[in-house]
């Protein structure tokens, strides 16, 4: 049936972040199930430079910032969502949605539902993470702080006031439901990649390998955000093990991020500035030679909530691509990686756990091709987002014939 889904957003594209290619697969998928997609995006779009814009084929209505809002916690976020329920009422009234989608965090959530309510249009809210559990990695709360609370209650409002509720992964479903939200409320759409954005691995570029110190080495890499939840730091401290074993290895980290200074001082205090490779942020375009340069990709994340109830995008790209990887065993990283078959999985937290892992790895040459064409087929059978997306329809189809 022909649909009218109205998107609500925290950012969107021409911003890149994992949120923003997530919600564009999504808008994809969804045209081509033949609804007609809307899309408001909240005040903390910062890039826009008009009330209304497009981007690679998709109009965005933006919201603007409210007017200089209090700095006082919660003051801020109060305005935020009444700026966004006011443009969400206006966008609403305009394009006439059979139905509002809102997305992470909770302050998108809240305004859509006032809006749904108001004007009679169902709602889901699609949980990618909790906005609580993101303020705790970036230090903004600690976990049990009246805010942590306080937001907590917040979000567990919205997901029994939506009409039903997405989310990304089994982690977060199993919380959502010990909230005491019905499980027949709660579905899953999984992350997925472009496998067609994807090719397996080329060959290393051997002049920019010499260029970065690193011909004839042996290259475990790291290639994203240097966020604390990473464990980048824990990496560092397992290379002076996999050193005695393995002299000609060295750690590639490509990227940038809130933890750069400190690992690098880190690499300094341990001695191995000469053994480490930070390249800096380098252009998308461009991200592809880095990876042709890296032997065995590590995701050593530390366990916390944010690492054990959410998957992340960056092992699937990797298996996307045919790649060797060696992951800590948090939640996020065990619904994806299967010990010994599509990568390793190592104790997380454990120095050297993960140094006997990349050992371990590199040592077992022979189960190389097997171990990149098994990650290759996971990603094509179960993660695309042709088949991610099409777990809405049912429910979309049920709410819009109810309303009708």
């Amino acid at each position: 049936m022909s649909m009218r889904v109205l998107h609500v957003l925290d950012h969107s594209i021409p911003l890149h972040s994992g949120y923003t290619f997530r919600t564009r697969a999504i808008l994809r998928e969804q045209r081509k199930l033949g609804w007609q997609t809307f899309h408001v995006t909240s005040p903390k779009h910062t890039a826009a430079s008009a009330s209304e814009e497009d981007v690679d084929g998709l109009h965005f209505y933006r919201t603007p910032a409210p007017e200089a809002a209090a700095r006082l916690p919660g003051i801020a976020e109060v305005a935020i969502m009444r700026q966004l329920e006011r443009r969400l009422a206006e966008v609403a009234a305009a394009v006439r949605p059979d139905l509002l989608h809102a997305h992470s965090p909770v302050l998108d959530a809240i305004p859509a539902l006032r809006v749904g309510r108001r004007l009679g249009i169902p709602v889901v809210y699609e949980v990618r993470a909790f906005w609580e559990d993101a303020a705790v990695d970036h230090g903004t709360t600690t976990e049990g702080s009246l805010r942590y609370r306080l937001t907590r209650r917040l979000e567990t409002h919205a997901l029994r006031q939506a009409a039903h509720v997405f989310t990304i992964c089994e982690g977060l479903r199993r919380d959502i439901v010990a909230r005491g939200i019905a499980g027949g409320k709660v579905t899953v759409i999984p992350n997925a990649v472009d496998i067609d954005a994807f090719e397996p691995g080329g060959l290393p570029d051997e002049a920019l390998k010499s260029r970065l110190g690193l011909a004839g080495a042996t290259v475990v890499g790291f290639i994203g955000s240097f966020y604390a939840y990473e464990g980048l730091d824990l990496l560092l401290d397992a290379l002076p093990a996999l050193l005695q074993r393995r002299p000609e290895l060295r750690v590639l980290l490509v990227g940038g991020g809130p933890q750069q200074a400190a690992l690098e001082q880190q690499a300094q205090r341990l001695g191995l500035a000469d053994k480490v490779v930070f390249t800096g942020r380098v252009p998308h375009a461009e991200v592809q030679r880095y990876y042709d340069l890296v032997d065995v990709l590590a995701y050593p994340r530390h366990s916390m909530r944010l690492t054990e109830l959410v998957t992340p995008l960056k092992p699937l790209e990797a298996m996307a691509q045919g790649r060797l990887l060696v992951a800590s065993d948090v939640g996020g990283h065990r619904e994806l990686i299967h010990h010994g078959e599509t990568g390793w999985l190592f104790k997380a937290g454990d120095t050297a756990a993960l140094a006997a892992a990349i050992d371990q790895l590199l040592a077992r040459r022979d189960q190389w091709p097997a171990l990149r064409r098994a990650g290759r087929e996971f990603v094509e059978r179960e993660r695309n987002w042709a088949a991610s997306v099409a777990r809405y329809a049912p429910v979309f189809e049920r709410l819009v014939g109810h309303r009708a």
